[in-house]
């Protein structure tokens, strides 16, 4: 082994650097990127291919909390991945690197050669269509992307065939999924879901996440006092929610409330994605939702959250204009989304429009600390599909005890739904139909970084998928799937996007 290669491994900053000296000798830069989890003939054969493309190679090795390869991975700490590939000869330089967005670090260094490897060209060429044809310029800008030569082996496949790397119940889970559904078949009925015409109503929440440090308890009353040290916001709620529908539909139009008092509709507006279509309405007595979080930013734990809003319902000259925009278009709709955080804009005129207009609809009705006993499910009749999380629908059921399943059974018939989803945490997931089909799906996330949005996305995904009819243990393999995604994750600082789902699923049903 080579004793120098700890001084391959630099930091993303220095690496650019280094490589600007480089372009200036007229050297060659070509990159390779992935998790590198175990050395493999694969992988020695993949580089030594890439290192033939141009006089520096260089591996960007992806940070442990941006591995999105199923339970239990990376199997070694992103240090350990990053030594492992240094001590090959043929490689110049690694850095370890966010991959929050999928290759934002092949911006940063702009190669002249991106290396593609076998597992990626084997793979359903759907799965990376996005990113390696649709958006290949953003993504990679100039740089030529080459596809090594050799065999196709992939770290995922090694770990999911030889090692017992998932939870016995999960590994048993996916091979009898894997033995009725194929990779490829859930990916096209994915893409099947870009045409659907989709309306979401819901209210939009602005969260802000403000980070402060312990500083000592206060000398003249009972408190800790904390230093601010920075602070993020987010489009949350109905916005959130629509930039994920976003992702896998063509087209989203949304319906949502504002207030006049402060509205962050400038801000609101730049951060939903361009295939969002919003009728903003707006109340006077108030401001937009805004929900404010205090964590302390060291133990990444939240210490207190403030709410801005006014929860009474909307007035009723407001209430009209919505009512009047609704009933001319729920019809044109294949689906109607209800995100309803029982914050005073969903009222009973506009829920019996919606019952009574629409095609099919589907409602999450979420339990929050503003209106928790006072938001249930039961308020609505016949939804096509209703996806809840456990204390939304014991709180329904009034069953503090009760088996989730006989619970999950009385909501459906009470409420005549065709399609029920309980996320359970960490127990996963169960999924329940009008023909009395009862689906368990085990958790597939092994690290959590934050809970917030996580039901949002997976009600976002599951929707549009029940509007298809998709098989019930499809549409909750999907959810359970984008739920571990999303709680790795700050709050919603960003979507869920479909290429790593579709990566996702890809690296658990190899």
């Amino acid at each position: 082994m080579d004793t120098t290669f700890y001084s391959k491994i630099v930091p993303l900053h220095e690496l650019v650097v280094h490589l600007e000296h480089r372009r200036e000798q007229g050297r060659t830069i070509v990159q390779s990127h992935g998790v590198f989890d175990l050395i493999h003939p694969g992988i020695i054969t993949h580089l030594e291919s890439a290192r033939k493309q141009g006089d520096i190679l260089v591996v960007t090795v992806i940070k442990d909390k941006d591995v999105r390869r199923g339970p239990g991975r990376p199997i070694f700490p992103e240090t350990l991945r990053a030594e492992s590939v240094a001590a090959l000869q043929g490689v110049d330089y690694v850095s370890i690197v966010d991959d929050e967005e999928p290759f934002e670090c092949v911006r940063t260094i702009k190669p002249d050669v991106f290396a593609k490897g076998q597992a990626f060209k084997e793979r359903d060429r759907k799965t990376d269509q996005k990113i390696f044809e649709e958006e290949r310029e953003f993504y990679f800008g100039k740089s030529k992307i080459y596809e090594t030569k050799g065999f196709s082996l992939s770290s995922t496949h090694i770990v999911n065939n030889f090692l017992q790397i998932y939870p016995e119940e999960t590994q048993v889970f996916l091979k009898n999924f894997a033995a009725r559904h194929s990779f490829h078949d859930i990916v096209e009925a994915i893409e099947s879901l870009r045409d659907l015409k989709v309306l979401l109503i819901g209210e939009g929440i602005i969260d802000e996440y403000h980070y402060c440090s312990a500083m000592g308890k206060s000398a003249k009353s009972h408190l800790v006092v904390s230093r601010y040290l920075a602070h993020e916001v987010f489009n949350g709620g109905a916005f959130a929610i629509a930039n994920h529908l976003a992702g896998i539909c063509d087209k989203v139009d949304l319906v949502t409330l504002l207030g006049r008092q402060d509205s962050r509709e400038e801000f609101i507006r730049e951060n939903l994605k361009e295939n969002i279509v919003p009728a903003f309405f707006y109340r006077d007595d108030a401001s937009t939702v805004i929900k404010k979080r205090y964590l302390d930013q060291y133990l990444n734990q939240k210490i207190f959250e403030v709410n801005y809003l006014n929860d009474d319902f909307i007035c009723e000259s407001l209430e009209r204009d919505i009512v009047s925009y609704l009933e001319a278009r729920i019809p044109d709709y294949d689906i109607v989304l209800v995100s309803d955080f029982g914050h005073g804009f969903i009222t009973e005129r506009i829920k019996e429009v919606i019952q009574k207009k629409s095609r099919k609809y589907a409602v999450n009705t979420q339990t929050n600390a503003a209106n928790a006993g006072y938001n249930l499910i039961t308020k609505y009749q016949k939804p096509y599909f209703v996806c809840l999380d456990e204390s939304e629908i014991r709180l329904a059921a009034q069953q503090r005890h009760e088996n989730i399943r006989l619970i999950a059974q009385k909501i459906q018939k009470s409420i005549d739904t065709k399609y029920l989803i309980v996320t359970l945490g960490k127990k996963g997931s169960i999924g329940i139909d009008n023909s009395h089909e009862v689906n368990m799906t085990p958790i597939f996330s092994s690290k959590v970084i934050d809970t917030i949005g996580a039901g949002d996305a997976f009600f976002a995904f599951t929707a549009p998928c029940v509007a298809k009819d998709f098989a019930l243990d499809v549409v909750s393999f999907i959810g359970n799937a984008v739920g571990a995604l999303a709680v790795q994750i700050v709050g919603n600082k960003r979507p869920v996007e479909k290429y790593e789902l579709i990566t996702f699923m890809d690296a658990m049903l190899r």
